[in-house]
């Protein structure tokens, strides 16, 4: 199996803790965090490239979840937006594909706003494409 997660996930971490240093954040869903701001970035799909498989797995066709939360009392949407925003960029970077971002409620604790983004792609040991 082709699996870079802990890779990525690195990557992105140092990125963000230069530009967030407050922020949280986990490579598990987390559904109540216990620091704010937080983000999770999960990678929730990790399949067989099927066009190069050849007896041999050569790449993976991924997906990676990523979740923003805030709860500041002023401010929470703007600083969520700001957070999602420069991970964009890192997975942008990084060649993935934002298939989808947007809030979304959350119903164990409305005073926190919650975005919810995913991203695909296809990696190989050395090289991640754009899907």
């Amino acid at each position: 199996m082709v699996d870079r997660e802990f890779e990525i996930y690195n990557e992105i971490y140092t990125i963000m803790h230069e530009q967030f240093p407050e922020l949280d954040m986990s490579s598990l869903y987390e559904r109540v965090p216990s620091a704010f701001p937080h983000a999770s970035i999960v990678e929730i799909d990790n399949s067989v490239y099927t066009p190069t498989h050849d007896c041999k797995e050569r790449h993976a066709a991924v997906t990676y979840e990523v979740n923003v939360y805030s709860n500041k009392t002023q401010g929470k949407k703007a600083e969520a937006k700001k957070i999602m925003a420069a991970l964009d960029e890192c997975f942008g970077k990084l060649n993935f594909t934002r298939m989808m971002c947007e809030p979304i409620p959350n119903l164990d604790d409305s005073t926190i706003y919650r975005m919810v983004a995913r991203y695909n792609a296809v990696y190989s040991e050395d090289y991640i494409y754009r899907r």
